[in-house]
């Protein structure tokens, strides 16, 4: 049998993994700004596209010093 993947997390635990609330969590969403996929009418998220996601924001977000 093929290994299962990873549990979605529900939108209060992925606020709590990148610190904010879940409301904002479920904006993001809706806006698709942040990785999600949906079952029904519940948002989810897998904490690797997160982790993936918060890296790239750190990228966006980097300035470089002023020389």
């Amino acid at each position: 049998m093929e290994n299962i993947k990873e549990r979605g997390l529900t939108p209060q635990e992925a606020a709590d993994l990148i610190g904010c609330s879940a409301y904002t969590v479920k904006e993001l969403a809706r806006g698709n700004r942040i990785p999600f996929y949906r079952v029904g009418s519940r948002y989810l998220f897998t904490r690797a596209a997160l982790m993936d996601w918060i890296a790239d924001q750190e990228k966006k977000n980097y300035r470089k010093e002023d020389k």
